[in-house]
């Protein structure tokens, strides 16, 4: 009720909240159709490295040509972002080094930035918002997208006094897809080429999602953001339907899969033997709650949830997340009440490159979603230890030696290039990390 009586009173002052999006893909087009229906919101300009293809998405999503003609349309994203009639930036290019420099260049021009680049995030998100804090800014994940959906949940859960057993989403994968690669993505995925293809679908950026690449990045951004742990080997992925999220999402030692409380996980929607799962939350996120004391675990069944055989352990839901089309909630916040839909707390989960398939010395690494490796969900402590490198920087790096199938590669594998900017950065982050970890 706040925000939309707050967004009218801006509307009837001529004071609309004004955006700067950067990045005019499936996210940003999925944004952009929710616009000319939000009172009091404008977007004043689009950053993006295809002009033309930015002004066809607009038109796409059904924007007026007098609409499209008073909106500014650049190439570049650190001008567009600094003009003085922006107020929140909205980056979503997908591209971690491109995100982590749109942000900083947001603080140093007192914007506050929506960062839909998950990737981004995970690999420098304690830092960006730790800089977004002194500049007196707001640095948020993004409503509609899983993180920040499942932060919510585990915000809710928290304050109404449960213990969280775990947080996550749904998603296919099945243990092969590690290997998928962009020639193959479209048969893992379920559609065809052509149908793909008609659809302007990128197989790169999608086969991140089936491979497990962008459920570790994910899963990543939700356990600092919520002061999660991760498991200490990589996701699971068990098939589980709502009906046994409470019984499959608990820990061993009541009967569970979970090494441990407190975690996040993904479930899959594909049982072992490829066929689908009953009731399965492909398209949704989770919260397993633990019940605080017997009266509340009574509660649990007496209000039609499903908990598991011990009573305890009860599952709460979200059957699907509309990305795009629920950003508004993330920009309005940050605008109207100056406060995030999740961000980083700490430095709790990482996001690695694993090897799809044995790498030679002299490989060149192709990065998220192609032929070379996937992203591995670890510990940040373990990260750390092994000095791993991030999912984030595995790209156009050469191996110095050659790297295991399943191995994940560490900073020591691979030629650096000398003052990579974004390379220190993270570096930076690492080393500030270390003594409080050591404390």
């Amino acid at each position: 009720m706040f925000l939309y009586s707050a967004l009218k009173a801006r509307a009837a002052e001529g004071r609309p909240v004004r955006v700067c999006l950067i990045g005019a893909g499936k996210f940003g087009s999925m944004f952009l159709s929710q616009v000319p229906t939000t009172v009091g919101l404008e977007v004043t300009v689009i950053a993006d490295l295809r002009v033309d293809a930015a002004k066809a998405a607009c038109r796409s999503v059904g924007w007026t040509a007098d609409r499209i003609a008073a909106t500014r349309f650049m190439e570049d994203g650190a001008s567009a972002l600094a003009s003085d009639d922006v107020d929140v930036v909205v980056e979503a290019t997908g591209h971690p080094r491109a995100g982590v420099a749109h942000a900083r260049a947001a603080f140093a021009a007192g914007k506050h930035i929506v960062m839909v680049n998950v990737e981004a995030d995970v690999l420098a998100g304690v830092a960006l918002a730790r800089e977004a804090k002194a500049a007196g800014t707001v640095y948020t994940m993004a409503y509609g997208d899983q993180p920040a959906l499942v932060s919510e949940m585990v915000e809710w859960a928290r304050c109404c006094g449960f213990e969280v057993a775990a947080a996550g989403k749904g998603t296919k994968h099945m243990p092969h897809y590690h290997q998928s690669t962009p020639d193959n993505v479209w048969e893992q995925f379920g559609i065809t080429p052509e149908a793909a293809k008609a659809a302007g679908m990128n197989p790169k950026m999608f086969n991140s999602f089936v491979d497990g690449t962008k459920s570790g990045i994910e899963m990543a951004a939700i356990a600092n953001a919520c002061d999660l742990g991760v498991p200490s080997d990589g996701l699971l992925f068990p098939p589980a339907g709502v009906h046994d999220l409470a019984h499959i999402l608990r820990p061993r030692a009541v009967g569970g899969v979970l090494e441990r409380e407190g975690i996040t996980e993904c479930v899959t929607s594909m049982e072992l033997d490829g066929r689908v799962t009953a009731d399965h939350l492909r398209w949704g996120v989770y919260v397993i709650l633990k019940a605080p004391n017997d009266y509340a675990a009574a509660c649990f069944k007496q209000y039609g949830m499903a908990p598991d055989s011990t009573g305890q352990y009860a599952a709460m839901y979200r059957p699907f997340h509309l990305i795009g089309l629920e950003l508004n909630m993330s920009i309005l916040l940050a605008a109207l009440d100056g406060r995030a839909t999740g961000a980083p707390r700490a430095f709790t989960g990482d996001a690695v490159a694993c090897a799809k398939k044995d790498l030679p010395a002299g490989h060149t690494l192709d990065g998220e979603g192609g032929y070379s490796v996937w992203g591995k969900l670890v510990p940040a402590a373990r990260s750390l230890a092994d000095g791993a490198l991030p999912l984030g920087l595995a790209q156009d790096l050469t191996l110095k030696r050659p790297v295991s199938q399943g191995q994940v590669v560490s900073w020591a594998d691979v030629d650096l290039p000398a003052d990579d900017w974004l390379v220190a950065y993270r570096r930076q982050m690492e080393d500030a990390e270390r003594p409080s970890r050591a404390a």
